[in-house]
């Protein structure tokens, strides 16, 4: 596997893929070849998650403050997202900007998500089948959700409001002002 940064903090994880008439073959994950190539700490996911999203449902801005705040390894394995992650750590000079990525079960790209993001995704397939590992647990104590459409972040989700479809939870979430940021160093 190759380990790109992507931007300040977020990593893009490239496949080796070996195909043959077939069919392919990819490691999708190696602890140990991870942490060689992510220096800044070690990581030790303790959980897999997996979602099923239909067109145009978007999932999202969610974070955990400490001491169950996430990283987490985002893949595709079915279909096509755009995730969005957003600067929550109040140090970085990156600080209150999103970075957008495209990942699919095509591309087989995972994107490599520190503590210290906000994170949400909008399914741009018919379907998506999202699979995310953590380093830490869920706590419904500790989970904030930025609204999605918050005009100081601005984000361009690329499709019409009209096509959204959004969770009564997300629908509630908090302005990135009025969020907890991130205020541990990194």
């Amino acid at each position: 596997m190759k380990i790109v940064e992507a931007k300040n903090g977020l990593y893009i994880i490239e496949p080796i893929i070996y195909s043959d008439n077939r069919g392919y073959f990819f490691e999708s994950y190696s602890e140990r070849k991870f942490n060689q190539l992510y220096k800044k700490r070690q990581i030790k996911f303790i959980q897999d998650n997996e979602s099923l999203s239909k067109q145009g449902v978007l999932r999202g801005l969610h974070y955990q403050v400490e001491p169950y705040s996430q990283s987490k390894l985002v893949r595709v394995i079915d279909g096509e997202i755009l995730d969005i992650v957003v600067d929550i750590r109040t140090q970085s000079p990156t600080f209150g900007n999103y970075f957008s990525y495209k990942l699919s079960s095509r591309n087989k790209k995972q994107l490599f998500i520190p503590e210290g993001f906000a994170h949400g995704f909008l399914t741009l397939s018919k379907i998506a089948i999202v699979n995310y590992k953590v380093d830490k647990p869920y706590s419904p104590k500790h989970e904030e959700t930025i609204i999605w459409n918050d005009p100081y972040l601005n984000i361009e989700w690329g499709v019409s409001i009209d096509d959204i479809q959004i969770s009564p939870k997300d629908s509630r979430g908090i302005l990135f002002k009025d969020a907890k940021h991130f205020k541990k160093k990194y």
